[in-house]
């Protein structure tokens, strides 16, 4: 009954043999690995990119953070939602990574609209010398609250970044979900609609420990390079990165697992929707939920040993009546039969 996180999960058993496989003999380091060649085919194909630049990570901050700094300036300013990653969850990597470079929130939720972009960008005016100068856009797909942007959405948004000549970055930690929930292509998701970058995550689809940094524009490859060594993120063992990759590649395993997961949540959410103490905080889209149960049952919940984030509290102290809002995120490797436990739990 864990639905912790899905970093909280297993790996996958064909990126497992993956790591396998390459644990024989000497390759070359610091990703001249052969392996490494084999994945920058494949998320070019895969991304119908052909001359994308492709590299690998092993965490999502790294991606994030080396990306942005690569697509700004220190005098700029990143322009994302108060709940994006970067903002919320990397302690100020982004920052430190740019080499100063500040994020400017826009809008008050997860997903930004076009008008709420302009708002913000005309708030700093460019050109003036005491101002911090527009910098990139910076996108979450899926959003910190399992929410997606549709293609439609992402064109609109980069429209006005480019209308301003700004970079389009999308934070792609579950990028997979989003393609899986959408039924779109990765190419449509992303460059089509106006994207320079894109970090491709594997570590919450199954990866031990692999991000993908995808641009699509190779004029960024080389200072994306220095930044990467210059920072510590490039693995002497590198091919232990890549092979995780080729084994996430693999048959489609990354698609599978993702479209596991995201119906593992459906199934979760329409158990959830029986129980009258409920009340979802936003529909469910891929493998996240967000719903207010009462602190009284959240109490139960744990007690019998379930395992979920709870985004509001305190737990131990308050009425019993009170709803506390909760995330239940499910991944590739949790079984009907586990939700059906904590289904039975809850309806206790």
């Amino acid at each position: 009954m864990n639905f912790a996180s899905d970093n909280a999960g297993p790996a996958l058993p064909q990126v497992m043999q993956a790591m396998i496989a390459a644990n024989e003999g000497f390759m070359p380091s610091y990703g001249e690995d052969a392996a490494m060649g084999q994945v920058r085919d494949r998320l070019r194909a895969l991304f119908e990119a052909p001359q994308a630049s492709v590299y690998l990570v092993a965490t999502g901050t790294a991606a994030n953070a080396l990306a942005l700094a690569t697509l700004s300036q220190p005098w700029q300013t990143v322009f994302c939602t108060p709940l994006g990653h970067i903002h919320t969850d990397e302690c100020n990597a982004p920052e430190f990574f740019t080499g100063g470079a500040k994020l400017s929130l826009v809008g008050e939720a997860d997903k930004m609209t076009p008008a709420e972009l302009r708002a913000a960008i005309a708030a700093w005016g460019r050109g003036d010398v005491h101002s911090a100068q527009h910098g990139p856009l910076a996108l979450t797909q899926a959003t910190e609250r399992g929410r997606l942007y549709t293609c439609t959405e992402i064109t609109a948004l980069c429209d006005v970044a480019r209308g301003h000549g700004l970079p389009c970055y999308m934070d792609g930690a579950r990028l997979a979900n989003a393609i899986a929930a959408l039924g779109c292509t990765p190419a449509e998701m992303t460059w089509r609609a106006g994207i320079d970058a894109v970090s491709f995550g594997g570590t919450k689809n199954g990866c031990l420990g692999v991000e993908a940094v995808i641009f699509f524009s190779p004029e960024n490859a080389w200072e994306f390079e220095l930044r990467r060594k210059r920072s510590a993120h490039l693995f002497s063992k590198h091919r232990f990165l890549s092979a995780q990759m080729l084994g996430y590649l693999d048959g489609g395993t990354w698609l599978d697992a993702a479209r596991s997961a995201n119906a593992r949540a459906a199934y979760l959410a329409e158990g959830l929707r029986g129980v009258a103490e409920v009340d979802f905080a936003f529909e469910r889209q891929v493998n996240m939920i967000f719903a207010r149960l009462p602190r009284a049952t959240h109490q139960r919940l744990r007690a019998a040993g379930a395992s979920y984030a709870l985004h509001e509290g305190p737990l131990d102290k308050g009425p019993g009546d009170t709803p506390l809002l909760a995330r239940f995120v499910c991944d590739w490797s949790i079984t009907e039969e586990a939700i059906d436990r904590f289904l039975a739990l809850l309806a206790g």
